[in-house]
């Protein structure tokens, strides 16, 4: 019988671990300073968060938004979601060129279909596993300056 009661405790303690889902609020600005964001985006797409103001827009060319989980695993939440977040810009950055925009707009944080829009600061959730960031933006072309 008490074989039966460790292994229930141990089953509820994996449990809430795999179950923990934190919301976290983090700057962009160190999101994208970070050495896998210069190294892994091309670069020929601009990004606007929030209600930042872009050069002026000759023409919209559509609206999406990326999805993107990571491995959350051994890695502090920070490090996991700035990863989750580079994820997401990339599938934003090459729906862009795939469109023709060179600038992605209005850029939010979606998670859950729930919309934060912020110019200094994304949305994330992690978990013991898993962490996620969910990005929303319109694609623009816009003038050079």
């Amino acid at each position: 019988m008490s074989s039966f009661v460790v292994l229930g405790a141990a089953l509820t303690a994996v449990s809430y671990v795999q179950a923990r889902d934190t919301k976290l609020m983090l700057p962009i600005a160190a999101a994208m300073e970070t050495p896998d964001t210069q190294e892994k985006l091309v670069g020929s797409v601009k990004f606007y968060f929030g209600d930042q103001k872009p050069p002026k827009v000759l023409g919209k060319l559509g609206s999406d938004f990326s999805n993107r989980k990571t491995n959350a695993f051994g890695k502090s939440d920070e490090t996991a979601c700035n990863w989750a977040f580079l994820s997401a810009l990339m599938a934003l950055e090459q729906r862009a060129i795939s469109l023709g925009a060179n600038a992605v707009v209005n850029v939010a944080s979606y998670y859950k279909k729930n919309t934060h829009s912020s110019q200094t600061e994304f949305e994330c959730h992690a978990g013991a596993l898993m962490a996620g960031v969910a990005l929303k933006g319109d694609f623009v072309k816009i003038a050079d300056k």
